[in-house]
């Protein structure tokens, strides 16, 4: 049977429409396109060679910008390999003049007076834009300060990445330096956010901080942004046969009371060794380390461990039997907690290369583990200001 409104329930049931639609639209939305709030004061993201005036927000929820009112020279070019992550798709060459330099003003930044420190990161993707296959090699400054010599290599991407205090203003100059006759410059992106004053406060403010390597251990994904809250790249590493990878915390959740402000997703995986009395080592490649380095390792119990168990390790910079081998304090990874432990001014046995590695104690019953890595050098003291003319 049929069933009639009569007019005012039909007045009352129109009224209603509106309403459940603009409900639905916006659950529509929701559903596709999450706003993720930033944390950091500065939080710029530059597509180098990116010619629109329109940004375009990648799938971390990040938005990037075009290049063209931070920089003067330099020409946009496509790379031959186009890749998923688009701010890899084309790059800024620098053929012209022997340095060239970006201009980065952070003073529109909310609350700029109380940035202190910013975390810089140069990206450079070659992927053969000139067809050339030749990828280039030159040097790299920020504020007038040395940064890195940048080898860059046909395919893959490579960061540079610094940390450093504010001294003077809210201008931040980035310089690329041709240091060979045939190879040109060029940059794919600069990514610039402002940490907090009390992140990497055990080095003094009047020094940078090189980053060189910062990896994520027992998960196959890298990590950065909304999960880290100031962008930095956690690599994924599970590479090594020796690993057990994929080792989950069984804990619900990880308290971290670090200044660092690591992130929590950062201690639910871990790696450990196949055997319960094995080692666990890494080797990291460095160009012309000649400065010591600085390691910082994170570590998180990833079982609740019964009466019988117990993990316990040394941490060892430079294999036996090597010149030079160091033995730092022995680490109990906690349950529930995180626990970061930091190397100073460790010196490597190569100008090239370091190791570092993670030995079990005589009494321990279970094998070492380790949740994620960063290795950085301390640069020379700040100074301020810069040249393009050098």
């Amino acid at each position: 049977m049929c069933a009639f409104k009569t007019p005012q329930e039909l007045t009352n049931m129109h009224s209603r429409i509106p309403i459940l639609l603009v409900l639905l639209l916006i659950l529509h939305l929701s559903c596709f396109h999450v706003i993720v709030p930033v944390s950091a004061k500065v939080f710029l993201s530059i597509d180098c060679g990116y010619s629109s005036s329109e940004p375009f927000t990648d799938e971390n929820s990040i938005e990037w910008v075009g290049d063209q009112q931070y920089v003067q020279t330099g020409e946009s070019r496509n790379v031959m390999d186009t890749t998923k992550d688009r701010p890899w798709n084309t790059v800024r060459e620098f053929t012209t003049r022997k340095k060239n330099c970006y201009s980065l003003d952070i003073s529109k930044a909310e609350d700029i007076t109380k940035v202190e420190r910013v975390l810089v990161r140069a990206s450079f993707h070659y992927g053969n834009y000139d067809n050339e296959g030749n990828p280039p090699t030159f040097n790299l400054q920020f504020n007038g300060n040395n940064w890195s010599q940048v080898v860059t290599s046909m395919n893959d991407t490579t960061y540079e990445e610094v940390v450093f205090s504010l001294k003077q203003g809210s201008t931040i100059s980035v310089c690329l330096s041709q240091t060979q006759r045939i190879h040109f410059p060029f940059i794919s992106a600069l990514e610039v956010r402002s940490v907090d004053s009390d992140m990497y406060s055990y080095v003094d403010s009047n020094y940078p901080l090189m980053f060189k390597l910062r990896k994520r251990y027992g998960n196959s994904t890298n990590l950065r942004y909304p999960e880290d809250k100031y962008d930095r790249i956690w690599i994924a590493d599970v590479s090594d046969p020796i690993f057990l990878p994929d080792v989950v915390n069984t804990s619900p959740s990880v308290r971290v009371n670090i200044s660092d402000k690591i992130p929590e997703a950062i201690f639910k995986t871990a790696v450990t060794n196949r055997k319960s009395s094995g080692e666990i080592w890494d080797l990291g490649t460095i160009t012309n380390l000649s400065v010591p380095l600085h390691f910082n390792a994170y570590f998180s119990e990833v079982i609740r461990l019964n009466s019988t168990q117990k993990r316990s390790f040394n941490i060892l910079i430079n294999k036996p039997g090597v010149t030079g081998v160091s033995v730092y304090d022995t680490v109990i990874p906690p349950y529930g907690d995180a626990l970061q432990v930091r190397i100073e001014n460790a010196t490597t046995y190569r100008t090239d290369h370091w190791y570092i590695g993670f030995v079990p104690t005589e009494d321990s019953t279970l094998p070492p583990l380790i949740n994620a890595l960063e290795v950085f050098v301390i640069g020379d003291t700040l100074v301020q200001g810069t040249n393009s003319n050098d």
